[in-house]
């Protein structure tokens, strides 16, 4: 029997994780002492193997929950689920690139304000974006270069304030 210290050593992970699976009824310790500590069986280990492979796999705890409590047959279709989900994730990040790839190619047109607003929407959805998938990098962008993303949104001849709102995304 291993307390919740324990368990969190041999999988590397915190004890507020273990806890956190606990609150969200994940997993649950085999018993308690009566000091209150948590004792976590063979079976609670090999529950939290599980746990542990399917975020890795990137699946939420809802998901999880979900493919614990349900037959094979439900297990395969959450699992296909977040294939098919991840497949457009990566078909989403490849068309980011394409367009980051064509910017790269011609900086000239940013500098030269030959690509406007309008432009370069045309340009992210030719590339295969989605409004969702704008928002999702304007986003991005906003977190990781604040400045340069205001220095590019300038460049398109956006006005101030909605330069603003797009920041504020």
């Amino acid at each position: 029997m291993l307390t919740v210290t324990q368990l969190a050593r041999e999988f590397d992970i915190s004890r507020a994780t273990i806890l956190y699976y606990e609150r969200e009824g994940l997993l649950t310790p085999a018993c308690r002492s009566d000091n209150g500590y948590r004792w976590y069986g063979k079976k609670e280990v090999e529950k939290l193997r599980n746990i542990a492979a399917y975020r890795a796999y990137g699946l939420p705890v809802s998901s999880i929950r979900t493919l614990l409590e349900q037959k094979d047959k439900d297990q395969a279709q959450i699992l296909k689920a977040h294939f098919h989900a991840l497949e457009k994730e990566i078909q989403s990040l490849k068309a980011q690139q394409k367009a980051i790839v064509a910017l790269l190619h011609a900086p000239h047109l940013l500098e030269e304000n030959i690509v406007n607003k309008e432009r370069w929407t045309q340009i992210m959805a030719a590339a295969g974006f989605s409004e969702n998938d704008m928002v999702k990098w304007h986003q991005k962008f906003e977190e990781m270069e604040p400045a340069e993303h205001q220095k590019f949104l300038e460049s398109l001849g956006i006005g101030p304030d909605e330069i603003t709102r797009i920041r504020a995304l």
